[in-house]
This record gives C-alpha cells, structure tokens and sequence, in this order.
C-alpha cells in the first residue's frame, strides 16, 4: 500500500498520520490509479516525482473542495513504503530524498526539533525550564557511551555530508569544549600501557571497532591498529581476552596517569607568586584586607604537595620584594627603585617552600593590609612588578595572580587613557594600545607560567591592553567595576567569593590540548585564552576548571562514506601532586545528508555560543556595526535558507524549525549585551570585559550571560512542580520571559544572570512575603544594599532560600545577590537584562522578528 503523509501546518517535515483515500477523488483519481498501479515498478523514482507534480497542478487548477483543500494545502512527502523492500530494490530511493525539497525519507516520523513554529504568532516559544542539550541521533548503545554536553558540545548533532549542504544550511560548524570541568565521577585509568592509533594517534574510545580481539580499527583515520597484549586484561572485571569492556572502551571521557613518555622534565611543583597594587588608590578600595584574609582562610587549600611554593610582590611607584626564607624572625621588605633595569635581589629566598615558611607567610599577610596605610603613591609600575614576577617564576613555571587598581603609569608598559565617551565603540580602542603585555604573555607562557588578572578599578584602566597578559598566558580575568571595600559591599562580596573558588579549585599545570577529528573534517580558528602552538595544538600554561574554548571546522572532503564522525580531545597536563595525566573525550555524532536533517540537529544555544566567539574577533579586526550585521545575517541568512525548503509558505510568515526557534532571541540578546550594544553610555572596559568572557566561558556560563533566567518568586509555597535534593524540598517555578510585561507590582522577581542574582520586589508586593523573606515588615522599610537573605522560621523563606541554594550549587562560582527596588540605582543593571523589550538604542523581540522578516523577503 502506498500512503501519503501530510505535514502538519506551517510547512516542515510530515507528521505522517493522513492515509490516501482514492474513494475522494473524481475522474482525477482515474488518471492517478493508473499511473499508481502501471508506472510503479517501472520506475519508482519518476512515479513519486510525477505524484508530487500532480497533486501541485490539481491545488492551483482546479480548486478542489473544501475538504481537499485542508487536506492538501500544505506539502507532501511520500512515506510508509515497506522500508526494508524500497531501500533493497530500490538503492536509489536515498538520493530521490534530496529532490524533495531536501526532506528525507528516512524519516517514519517528523521530529519534534523540525515542527515549524510561526514566530510572529507564536509569542510565547520559551520552554518553562532551561534548554536542554539536543540528544544526537545515534542508536542506545552509542547514545549511552557518548560524551556528556556539558564537556564536549557541537553547533550541529547532525554533521552535513559536504561542504556544500554546510553551506546551504548558513549554519557555522564548530565545538563548545569544557575539557577540565569538575566530575564527580572520572574513570581514571593506571595501565603502564596507553592505546594509541599508530597513524593518527587517537586514543582507544568507545567508537572504534574491534576487527577481532587482537586487531582494532581506528575511527578518525581508519587504520587497523593491533592490541597491545596488557590490552587484553580487564582491570575491572579481572578477566583476559576482552578488551571491548575495558573502561577505556566503555567512558567516552576517561583520565590515564602518563608515563615518563609524556614529559619533557620532571613534574613541576605548583607555585603561587601574588603580585598585588599597593598605591594610594588600592589602598583607598580597601581590596587588600579582603585578598589577605582569604588567603589566611584559604592557605592550607591550595592545591599542591609538599613541594608547593609561595611568593609575594608589592608595587607602586617602586617594586617591593619579600624575603620569607624559613629561619628568619620576620618577613624582610626589600625595595627595588630603578624600574628601568628591574632585578631580583635575592633571588633565592622569594619563593618559598609554603609548609616550611608558613608562619612567616601568615605574618606578613596580616601585616599587608597596613603597611601602606598612610602612602602617597599615586603611580603604578605595573610593567616593571611582572617583568620581575617573569623572572622569579621562569625557573619552574607556575601561576602569576595580578591585582590592579589604575592605569599603569610609570616604567614599561605604561599607558595613557584613551576614554573618550564619543568613541568608546572604535575599534583601535578594543584593541591593545601596546604589544608589551602580550608580548610579556608569550614569554610566561614558553616558561609554563600563567598570567591571572583581577582588575579592581573605579576609573578607566584599559583592560583591552592589560586583558594580553591573561590571553596569551592562558590565564583568567577578574573585573570587578566600582570596585570599593565599604561603598560597594556587592563588589566586595564578589570579590571574596570568586577567591575563595579561585585560590581551591583544581588547577593543572604545563599543560598541552590537541583537537582531533575524523578523516574529512578539518579545524581552522580556536577561541578561548591560551597560546597556538601548531595547527592543531594549544599550549596551556595553566588549565582551571572554569575555562571555556571554541573552534570553528570545515568539512574538506565528502563524509559520504561514512555514517558517523568523531571529535576527540586530548588534555595533557601536570596536576597539583605532581602528576602527570591525560585526560581524553570522545564525541560521536551522525552524517547526514539532507538539509532537513542539518536542521534538526542545530543546537542553537552552541550556535548562539560559537557565534559570540565569532563576533568578538569581526568587533576587533573590523567593527563593532560589522560584526552586529554579521549575527543578524546569520539568522536572516539561515532562516531563509530553511523557509526555501519548505514551499506554500505565506511571506506574511516567518518560519523556523523547532530546533531554532530561540535563534533570533538569543541573537537578539547578544545584540543588547555590553559586548555588542550600541551607543556611547557602556563603558570601555566593561565592553571589553564583556568581550573577553564571550571568549573564555564554557556555554553553560555563557547563557545565562546573553538570555538570563527569570522567575517568580513571590508564589514558591504555592509551586506544584518541586523537585527534592538532600532532603530539601526545591520549588520549580517556570521560566518568564524577559519583558518587563512580566513583572507585576504585586510580585517578587529573581533573576539568575550566571554571576549575579537580582531580586526586584514590586512595590505593591505581599507585606508577609516581604517579612517572611527578606525580614522586614513592609516594602518602604527594605534598605537599598541588601545582599542577604536572613533566615526566617517561615515556609516562604526556606522555598525561597532552597530555591536560591539548588540554583548556585550548580555553578562553580557562588553568584552575589542583590535585592532591587524602584528607587534602586541598580534598576538600571536589571531592566537592561529585559531584552524582549524596545530600547532607545535597540529593537523589541517583536520588532526584531520584523526586520528580520523584512530582510528575508527582499
């Protein structure tokens, strides 16, 4: 039997549910069952093709009843053949499906991620949760052993058979990697033995294929490679003869302690060189009771062994040293003044072994905070304080932590403000004004020494200068804007919190990251902070758990060969015991090879992700008004590629896929975020603060940067959908949108921008809400800085509270909170988040799903 499939309105891929019904036609039906039953097994192909021809003439010509009309007015996809028969008599059938407008017949059913969703009609496309990763198409057996998301992510589930349909989807190729992220659970893999492909050197994964038990096939490059004899005993199981079920064939992302093979000199011990701003201005934001305190707190959790060293730098119009060496009685300052021809005066006794020397470390750290209490220095010798820091850290490598108050203003690397609120969007100014820093970048980096910034400024300091000596270090940048100990409690909170995770967390030193893929597909840009080593190959000085990369791929050769590829990166790094490991995931994902199928594998937040990456290169080596076409291009350009699949499309309409139908928000928040917004009033370092975590957050982070997730939080008592961690009880409330149509007078709002919580109360909001949660009778009594949730004996506290818990155990770094109201000058902060509506400067959601309408049909 031959039936047909419908495709649900809007246009897309069949819901198959219609069967053809020959009894509802007239003498039409006549010319159809003798082409149906005459011309079927002499040629399938031009049969199905002359039914389609058919049904278009019979819908323009002769204006079938009512009933046909419905039945047929949009396209048609011929389908429910027996599939085994067609596809074995019938080899060809494959190809017939790219002539069908790029609908695939391998389909027996249209996949949610391809149900066409109208966006100028349906206004409310955001889920009640956060997105999910798409799950790639793959048989249970591989679904189960790929690749967590949150590690190893690709703009598209669905890899294009070729360039070319690549190119006709206008969606980039490329991977979301977050190699070192935190695990709860890692196989860790001790074998003396690590399998390797001797050709291209992938390591043994899930996705390779065992010819037999002693011959194994890579799949990246194919070769058949022979079993190692230990290969042939499983740890885990204690037996021989099965090296399918090693683990390293069962986890798609595993940890092997590397043998001596892997180092190029012994283990390097972790170090730790402060090199910390002690002008009269970082006296005056009182950053450094807040840096010694949680060092004191945090001291004896620094990851690292017994070997573990410690050093501490001053500056300000001179550079101060520290003698800690174990024996004296006190810490010795020592004063270098020429900053033309810096030195190190005792090089010997300015690291120091941090067990050894701790009660000297502790005392000169409670003495900092006062020893420059009464200065004068209004200058800042920057340059001159790292060029000493690279001295004393290039005998081992290790990591470099800088904290910066001001502009540098005397000695190397010194600068001029370039603050000019006419021009805060010219793109010499989101560049370097000066190769110093990163040249000093690529220095530390070639001694394996990290370079971290934390830049606590209330005035223009040029980041996009002192931002080089972090990217090119692979290091890690900190701003922290209005930065002051007593005026600006939220940024003092911040600061602490963001030490606390950054002096404990892991940290791998020396260490080297190569990208690997199968035979066909090619890498050409890397984003992220670090140092290219070769085509394929980044040098990171440190690797932090917290770091984010991105790389853009072509496809170079026809994957018609094959129905699978493979993505494997390589980490190869020294861990704070001295260590030396690898550790290795492995993405697999299908090729297809109609456009249908590109669309529905797009992930559209890693799209969303790749792109940000993109546009902060155009931002620097073009334009700021460039690169904001190019991410308004990318979705003009991919959702008109679609709509011309699909046929008997209003141009009234726009059209998109399920799987991107979030495209044009997302672009449209990029747009509105300081990265990328127009005008004069965002300020240049917080434009290129912005910018440099575009380039350095894993996607998870990121996301909620570009769309923050909004909730109300006024009704958590009243939550059906809870879920329970640890014996608490975690309401669930559904996302908002983020419109101020959304907030009632009536209600409390939170919303989670990933580093920051806002919490803005209505003014006509619940006086028991009000003292239930924030522990104040009525809303005139809450003050303006309250960064605090007290804890209150009621049932909306502890919802609001668990809530609030279960939203920051999910992220590495613990978010500040800050309650808003009305006549909050943080208000500002908040509603610029609320990116669905118009701005002086900018579009609505509404109105940009119109241009972006108009610019399709011109």
């Amino acid at each position: 039997t031959l039936k047909l499939a419908l495709l649900e309105q809007g246009g897309g891929l069949p819901d198959l549910k219609g069967a053809f019904q020959p009894n509802l036609f007239s003498s039409s039906m006549v010319i159809f069952n003798f082409l149906l039953y005459n011309s079927f097994l002499v040629c399938l192909g031009l049969l199905l093709t002359s039914i389609v021809s058919f049904f278009n003439t019979c819908l323009e010509e002769l204006e079938l009843q009512e009933d046909l009309r419905l039945l047929f007015r949009h396209n048609c996809v011929f389908t429910h053949l027996q599939r085994s028969y067609i596809f074995q008599q019938y080899p060809g059938v494959n190809q017939l499906s790219s002539s069908l407008g790029g609908l695939s017949l391998q389909h027996s059913q249209q996949p949610e991620s391809l149900r066409p969703v109208n966006l100028t009609q349906d206004r409310n496309i955001l889920p009640v949760s956060s997105v999910p990763a798409p799950v790639p198409n793959l048989n249970s057996d591989l679904r189960k052993l790929n690749c967590s998301p949150d590690s190893f992510r690709c703009t598209l589930t669905n890899i294009p058979q070729t360039q070319a349909l690549l190119n006709k989807a206008k969606l980039p190729l490329g991977l979301l990697l977050h190699p070192f992220r935190d695990l709860t659970q890692l196989p860790v893999i001790t074998s003396s033995t690590i399998v390797r492909c001797r050709s291209c050197r992938t390591y043994i994964n899930p996705f390779v294929s065992f010819i037999d038990q002693r011959r194994w096939k890579c799949n990246l490059c194919y070769r058949v490679n022979d079993v190692p004899e230990e290969f042939m005993y499983n740890p885990l199981t204690r037996s021989y003869g099965e090296p399918h079920k090693r683990p390293e064939v069962q986890n798609s992302t595993v940890e092997f302690i590397a043998s001596s093979d892997y180092m190029l000199r012994p283990p390097q011990p972790a170090v730790y060189l402060f090199v910390l701003d002690v002008s009269h201005n970082a006296v005056e934001a009182g950053y450094l009771t807040i840096v010694c305190q949680s060092l004191l707190e945090n001291l004896d959790k620094l990851p690292g062994d017994s070997r573990t060293r410690i050093g501490f730098i001053t500056f300000d119009s001179t550079v101060q040293f520290y003698n800690l060496q174990e024996g004296l009685s006190q810490p010795q300052m020592l004063i270098v003044s020429d900053i033309d021809d810096i030195f190190l005066p005792t090089p010997d006794s300015l690291l120091v072994n941090l067990h050894e020397s701790k009660e000297l470390i502790k005392d000169l750290l409670n003495a900092l905070p006062n020893m420059f209490t009464n200065t004068r220095e209004t200058h800042s010798a920057l340059g001159p304080a790292l060029q000493a820091a690279f001295k004393l850290m290039s005998p081992t490598g290790g990591r470099i932590s800088v904290f910066q108050t001001q502009l540098p203003s005397l000695g190397a690397g010194l600068l001029h403000s370039r603050e000019d609120p006419n021009q805060r969007s010219s793109t010499k100014h989101l560049g370097p004004a000066t190769d110093f820093y990163k040249k000093l970048a690529l220095d530390c980096s070639g001694q394996q020494t990290a370079v971290d910034l934390f830049l606590l400024s209330s005035q223009y300091s040029d980041l996009a200068s002192l931002a080089c000596m972090s990217k090119y270090s692979a290091g890690c940048i900190y701003y922290y804007p209005s930065f002051h100990r007593s005026h600006n409690p939220a940024q003092a909170e911040k600061l602490q919190k963001d030490l606390k995770r950054y002096l404990t967390r892991k940290i791998g030193f020396e260490a080297v990251m190569r990208i690997r893929c199968t035979k066909g597909l090619s890498i050409h840009t890397f984003h992220g902070n670090f140092f290219v080593r070769s085509t394929d190959l980044l040098s990171l000085a440190n690797v932090n758990p917290d770091a984010g990369f991105a790389v853009q791929m072509s496809i170079e050769e026809s994957l018609t060969d094959t129905s699978l590829v493979c993505f494997q990166t390589a980490l190869l790094y020294t861990s704070s015991k001295g260590e030396r490991r690898i550790r290795v995931h492995t993405l697999c994902l299908p090729v297809v090879s109609s456009l249908a199928d590109v669309y529905a594998g797009a992930d559209v937040q890693a799209v969303v992700c790749l792109l940000a990456n993109m546009a902060v290169d155009r931002s620097v080596s073009s334009s700021l008004s460039d690169a904001r076409d190019a991410l308004v291009n990318a979705v003009v350009d991919s959702l008109a590629a679609y709509m011309s699949t699909a046929s008997n499309l209003q141009q009234s309409m726009l059209i998109a896929p399920n799987s991107l139908k979030l495209f044009p928000l997302y672009i449209l928040a990029l747009l509105k975020q300081k990265a990328f917004r127009t005008g004069t009033s965002t300020r240049l370092d917080d434009r290129v603060y912005a910018m440099c975590q575009m380039k350095s957050q894993p996607l998870v982070h990121l996301m909620k940067m570009i769309h923050p997730n909004l909730y109300r939080i006024d009704k958590l008592i009243d939550e059906v959908i809870t879920i329970h961690v640890n014996d608490r009880v975690v309401p669930q409330p559904p996302l908002q949108k983020l419109s101020a149509e959304k907030l009632t007078r009536e209600g409390a709002f939170l919303m989670d921008c990933g580093s920051i919580f806002y919490i803005w109360i209505g003014k006509n909001c619940s006086n028991n809400f009000i003292k239930d949660v924030l522990g104040y009778p009525n809303y005139a009594s809450v003050p303006q800085k309250m960064t605090q949730l007290p804890e209150v004996d009621a049932l909306s506290s502890e919802r609001t509270r668990s809530f609030i818990s279960w939203l920051r155990d999910s992220r590495p770094l613990s978010p500040v909170l800050q309650v808003i109201k009305d006549e909050n000058p943080a208000k500002t902060d908040f509603f610029q988040h609320l990116i669905e509506d118009r701005t002086e400067a900018a579009f609505s959601y509404y109105e940009f799903l119109l241009n972006i309408q108009q610019q399709i049909c011109k």
